[in-house]
């Protein structure tokens, strides 16, 4: 691994920052001699939003020179960056997922620890949405900046719990940004599933989940909720499965549907992509239960329209209530929204008496959209 983003062969060491670990830009001069403004410290830009102090991007969508990125989701996480800054976990990730040349340069950001990047310092704090996934701080001349990437408010056994970062300008995305979004407790929902085990023993259980981070978690709740079976997995979910184990979380006794004879999947718990739920590989098992996790099927039409007979409310993202709670507790005088339902996240912010403005980030939310819509 790389330890610095000038230049691959030494590390870089910020004066001042009790052991940060500075990154690109550290000589480069700051060119704001007026008190800093949220535009000069991040603007949208097409490649996604930019700190044009010292030239790096934040989940850019196309490759850029110098990339700091919250998560690995695809539609945050690019192969073909010139230098990544990330957490130990979401550089793993995106090595197993695009190879470990995915980039030129990494290096690993410690969170809460701080980055001097010249004249910008960046300290990534937890986010709570998937292993290894984290909100970017960035401050100059008093001034702070969070952007949150994607986030959630609920436990999850899989990751670090959300750390409210207070700011002045608060980034946050808009995936469930309508009143009717309010998520139900996912254990709850976890024992609907396990009570439906019960109920249809002679019956495999498919549950289409997405593949980085809902699978594992739904695996890790039916663990917490005492589901000691094995858990099987589509060959599609190993690769991220096996490095969420490697990371220490505890998942039990996972294995593969392929090297499995059908019949032993009756009353089995059966992870899929949503997509695959349909295709002839689910026909073999014995009289398979649709079942689909995700934060959309707490729209009745879209639980329909997937086909599940057992939908479960549980998602990633934080639902209307947590947004507001989110942002309320940043104490943050400033909205950008950079994805989802911008509009009435925006409505609602400006109607706090926060200064609020969508960013219409293109991009973001593809990932996860097109494994649901596959169902």
């Amino acid at each position: 691994m790389c330890a610095g983003w000038e230049d691959a062969d030494k590390d870089v060491h910020g004066p001042g920052h009790g052991g940060s670990r500075a990154g690109i830009g550290v000589d480069a001069p700051n060119p704001y001699l007026h008190p800093m403004r949220p535009s000069d410290l991040l603007i949208p830009a097409p490649s996604g939003l930019h700190c044009p102090i010292v030239d790096v991007h934040v989940d850019p969508v196309r490759p850029v020179e110098r990339a700091l990125i919250t998560h690995a989701h695809s539609d945050h996480a690019r192969a073909g960056h010139g230098s990544v800054l990330a957490t130990a976990e979401t550089l793993a990730i995106m090595a197993a997922r695009y190879g470990e040349d995915f980039c030129r340069t990494r290096q690993v950001a410690v969170l809460g620890e701080k980055v001097d990047l010249g004249g910008v310092t960046t300290t990534f704090y937890p986010a709570g949405h998937v292993l290894g996934s984290a909100q970017i701080a960035f401050e100059a001349k008093g001034l702070r900046i969070v952007a949150s990437g994607d986030y959630k408010r609920q436990a999850d056994p899989t990751c670090r719990p959300f750390e409210v970062v207070p700011c002045d300008v608060f980034i946050s995305e808009a995936t469930f940004a309508l009143p009717v979004f309010r998520h139900p407790d996912p254990a709850h929902e976890i024992g609907k599933l396990l009570n439906s085990i019960a109920l249809f023993p002679e019956r495999a259980h498919l549950v289409g989940a997405y593949s980085l981070g809902k699978a594992q978690r739904v695996i890790a709740m039916a663990r917490q909720a005492g589901h000691r079976a094995p858990i099987y997995l589509h060959g599609a979910m190993e690769k991220v499965t096996r490095l969420y184990q490697a990371h220490d979380i505890d998942l039990g006794d996972i294995r593969l549907v392929r090297d499995t004879p059908p019949r032993d999947l009756a009353g089995a718990i059966v992870l899929c992509p949503p997509g695959a739920a349909h295709e002839l590989w689910a026909r073999k098992m014995p009289d398979p239960l649709s079942v689909y996790a995700s934060g959309w099927m707490r729209i009745r039409a879209r639980a329909r329209q997937s086909g599940a007979e057992l939908p479960l409310v549980i998602s990633d993202h934080a639902d209307w209530p947590e947004l507001q709670r989110t942002i309320g507790e940043t104490g943050c005088s400033e909205l950008w929204v950079t994805h989802g339902q911008e509009d009435a996240l925006v409505h609602w912010a400006e109607s706090a008496g926060l200064k609020a403005r969508p960013l219409h980030m293109v991009g973001y939310g593809d990932e996860e959209a097109s494994e649901e819509s596959a169902a």
